[in-house]
C-alpha cells in the first residue's frame, strides 16, 4: 500500500518495511510470545495490501468555509486532512469525495462533526453522520437528496436522535469453504472490518472442529459471523452474547440464512457459567433444555479484555477449544490457565490490520490424553 500519509496519520503506525517487512515483525514478535506454549509453525493468514477495510471512522474537520476528512495525527495531539485513504475498500474511497461534494452543495455541514462508512464487498453503503444538533425535518430531506443521488443508505445521528434514510444495515455475503452466507451488518455495531481475512479466520476455525462430534457451546457469538457457519458441521449450536443489538442481529442473520440448529441467549458469561452450574436461575434460560445437548466443544471469542479465570476453568471442561483472540497479551494470560488442562494443537495469526501492531490469533486446544 502507498500513502502520501505515511508518517504522520496515527492511523498506520508500521509502515517503513513495507506490507511484508510489518508482517514479519508481527510473526517474529508471537512466535516469541507464545514459545512456551507452542513451538510449532503458526499458520498466517495475510490480508490484501490496501482496501482492505469495509468500515472506517472520519473526524469532519471544519476550516473557515471548508470541511475535510481528518485522522489523528501520529504524535496524538493533532489531526491531519486526508483526501483520501488507502486503507478503506475501493466503494468507500470511491465515495468520500463525492459525500463530502455533496454535504457542501446541500449546506448540511453545520455541527457536524464525524462520518463513518460501512460498506459490503459489493459496493451496498450505509453512512452514520454524526452532529452536534439536532435534526430537523429540513436536514432528512436533503439527506433523502444526497442518498438518491449518491445510492447510499444515510444515518443521521445527534445526541438521543437517530434519522434512517432508507435502511440501517448493509447485507455482507461470506465465502465459507466454497458455502455462502449472508449477514446483515448493522450501522454502530461491531463487524468485521477485514472481510477477506474474516473468512480466512471462520474457515480456520471450522477446520479445527474437524474432529470434534456432537453439540457446541460458543460464548461471545456477536452477531453469529462465526456461529452460522459453524451450524453446518454439529448437531446443535448453543451461543450467548451480552449485546441486544447483536443478538437481534444473529437470529435475523440465522433466517436469512435459513438455519435452524442454533439456540442464541442474551446473557453474559458468567450468568450463563452460574446458570449451567445451578448458582441462579436464569428466566432467559427457562425455555432452554440443556440436558438434550452433548457438547464437547467450546468456541470463544472474547473482548480485549479476554476470559476472566472462572470462564476460563469452565472452558476447560470441554474436550475442544478453539479460542479467537483480538488480543495477545490477554490471550497469553488465559492460556496459562487452559494449559494446565489442555495441550495447544494449533495456532494462528490474522492479519486484521495491516501496518499496525495489531493481530487475531487462533488456539485450538485438546483436552489431555485424548
Amino acid at each position: 500500500m502507498d500513502c502520501k500519509h505515511f508518517g504522520e496519520c496515527g492511523a498506520c503506525v508500521v509502515f517503513d518495511k513495507g506490507y511484508e517487512g510489518q508482517l514479519e515483525d508481527k510473526i517474529a514478535l508471537n512466535k516469541e510470545r507464545f514459545s512456551k506454549f507452542f513451538d510449532g509453525d503458526i499458520s498466517i493468514s495475510r490480508s490484501p495490501d490496501a482496501h482492505y477495510r469495509s468500515r472506517s471512522e472520519f473526524k469532519l474537520w471544519h476550516d473557515g468555509d471548508d470541511i475535510h476528512y481528518a485522522m489523528n495525527n501520529a504524535t496524538k495531539d493533532g489531526v491531519i486532512f486526508v483526501g483520501e485513504c488507502p486503507q478503506v475498500n475501493e466503494y468507500i474511497a470511491s465515495l468520500m469525495p463525492k459525500l463530502l461534494v455533496e454535504i457542501k452543495r446541500h449546506a448540511i455541514g453545520f455541527k457536524l462533526f464525524g462520518v463513518d462508512f460501512l460498506s459490503s464487498s459489493s459496493g451496498e453503503i450505509v453512512i452514520s453522520m454524526l452532529y452536534h444538533r439536532r435534526l430537523d425535518s429540513e436536514w432528512e430531506e436533503k439527506a433523502k437528496l444526497i442518498s438518491e443521488a449518491l445510492d447510499i443508505y444515510i444515518i443521521g445521528r445527534s445526541r438521543k436522535q437517530k434519522v434512517i434514510i432508507g435502511q440501517d444495515y448493509i447485507t455482507e455475503t461470506l465465502t465459507i469453504k466454497g458455502s455462502e452466507y449472508k449477514f446483515h451488518h448493522i450501522e454502530n455495531s461491531f463487524t468485521q472490518p477485514n472481510a477477506r481475512v474474516n473468512e480466512q479466520m471462520v474457515t480456520w476455525a471450522i477446520e479445527q472442529f474437524s474432529d470434534a462430534s456432537g453439540d457446541l457451546l460458543e460464548l461471545y457469538c456477536g452477531a453469529g459471523n462465526f456461529t452460522i457457519p459453524f451450524a453446518k458441521i454439529f448437531n446443535k449450536v448453543l451461543a450467548t452474547e451480552i449485546s441486544k443489538s447483536s443478538i437481534n442481529a444473529a437470529r435475523a442473520n440465522m433466517q436469512l440464512n435459513d438455519v435452524e440448529n442454533i439456540e442464541f441467549l442474551r446473557m453474559d458469561v458468567e450468568d450463563f457459567v452460574g446458570a449451567l452450574d445451578g448458582i441462579r436461575e436464569y428466566r432467559r434460560m427457562k425455555d432452554v433444555d440443556i440436558e438434550s445437548y452433548e457438547i464437547k466443544s467450546i468456541f470463544v471469542d472474547p473482548p480485549r479484555s479476554g476470559m476472566d479465570e472462572r470462564s476460563c476453568l469452565f472452558a476447560s471442561r470441554y474436550e475442544h477449544i478453539v479460542y479467537i483472540s483480538c488480543n495477545p497479551e490477554t490471550l497469553v494470560r488465559d492460556l496459562e490457565i487452559l494449559s494446565k488442562t489442555h495441550d495447544i494443537i494449533q495456532m494462528a495469526i490474522f492479519d486484521q490490520f495491516p501496518y499496525t501492531h495489531h493481530v487475531e490469533m487462533g488456539v485450538k486446544l485438546l483436552k489431555k490424553g485424548l
